[in-house]
C-alpha cells in the first residue's frame, strides 16, 4: 500500500462514521453520573482524564503489540490475556462487542487486506479469541502499515472523541463545549501516551481503578441510554 492511500486508511479508520458501534458506550461515564462521582464539567474533565490514563495503562500495551506483530498467534495470544485480565463483565463486554464489529466492518471495508477476512471467518464463532477491541485495533493498524506510536495515538484519539460523544448525549456539555474541551484534552492525551506508550503486554495494569468500579455498576442502573 503506497503512502497516499494508506493515509486515506488511516483517516477512514479513526473517523467517527465507520459503524464499529463505539457511540454506544459511554466507558462508565452514565453510572459515574447516576452515582453522583460526575455532576460538573469540571468533574468531567477529571472523569476524562483519569479514563485516558486507565486506557493508556491497560490497553496501550496490547494496541502495542499487534500493531508491532500483526499475525495470528500474537493477536490471539492478546486477546486471551485482555480476556482474563478484564473481570468487570460490562467492560469485557464493551470490549469484545466494539472489537467484533470492528472485525466485521474492517474485513469489508478494507477489502485489499485478505488475511483480515481469513482470519475473521476462520475464527468466528469458534471460542477460540472473544475479539477484543484493543488487540483488534493494534492489529488493523499494523495491518495498514501504521507504526506503534500512531496507533496508541490513535487509541488514545478515539476514546476522548467517544467519551465527550457520551458526555454531549447525556447533557454534561453542549457540543461546542465538547468540542472546546477534546481540544483542551488534547495535550493531556499526548502525555498519557508518553507515559504508558511502548510497554509489553506483561505490563498491563489498571491506573484508575475506581473506573473499574463504577462501570461494573452500569448494569444495575435502572434506567440509562447507554450500554456501558
Amino acid at each position: 500500500m503506497d503512502d497516499k492511500h494508506c493515509h486515506w486508511s488511516q483517516w477512514q479508520l479513526l473517523d467517527s462514521i465507520l459503524p464499529t458501534g463505539g457511540f454506544a458506550h459511554s466507558f462508565g461515564l452514565e453510572a459515574a453520573i447516576q452515582a453522583q462521582i460526575v455532576s460538573s464539567p469540571e468533574d468531567l474533565k477529571t472523569f476524562v482524564i483519569h479514563l485516558l490514563d486507565n486506557t493508556g495503562s491497560l490497553f496501550l500495551p496490547f494496541v502495542y503489540s499487534a500493531t508491532l506483530s500483526p499475525d495470528f498467534e500474537t493477536w490471539k495470544k492478546n486477546d486471551r490475556l485482555l480476556d482474563a485480565i478484564l473481570t468487570n463483565e460490562v467492560s469485557r463486554k464493551a470490549s469484545v462487542t466494539q472489537g467484533s464489529a470492528l472485525m466485521r466492518v474492517s474485513a469489508i471495508v478494507f477489502s485489499e487486506i485478505s488475511s483480515l477476512k481469513a482470519m475473521r471467518e476462520h475464527l468466528y464463532g469458534t471460542g477460540t479469541v472473544s475479539f477484543h477491541h484493543a488487540p483488534i485495533f493494534g492489529l488493523i493498524c499494523g495491518l495498514l502499515g501504521w507504526d506503534g506510536t500512531m496507533s496508541q495515538r490513535a487509541y488514545l484519539f478515539i476514546t476522548l472523541r467517544d467519551v465527550i460523544s457520551a458526555a454531549t448525549r447525556l447533557n454534561l456539555v453542549g457540543p461546542l463545549g465538547a468540542a472546546v474541551l477534546q481540544h483542551q484534552l488534547a495535550q493531556v492525551a499526548e502525555n498519557v501516551l508518553k507515559r504508558w506508550m511502548n510497554r509489553p503486554v506483561e505490563e498491563a495494569c489498571q491506573a484508575v481503578p475506581l473506573l473499574e468500579t463504577v462501570q461494573g455498576c452500569h448494569s444495575y442502573l435502572f434506567s440509562r441510554m447507554f450500554c456501558s
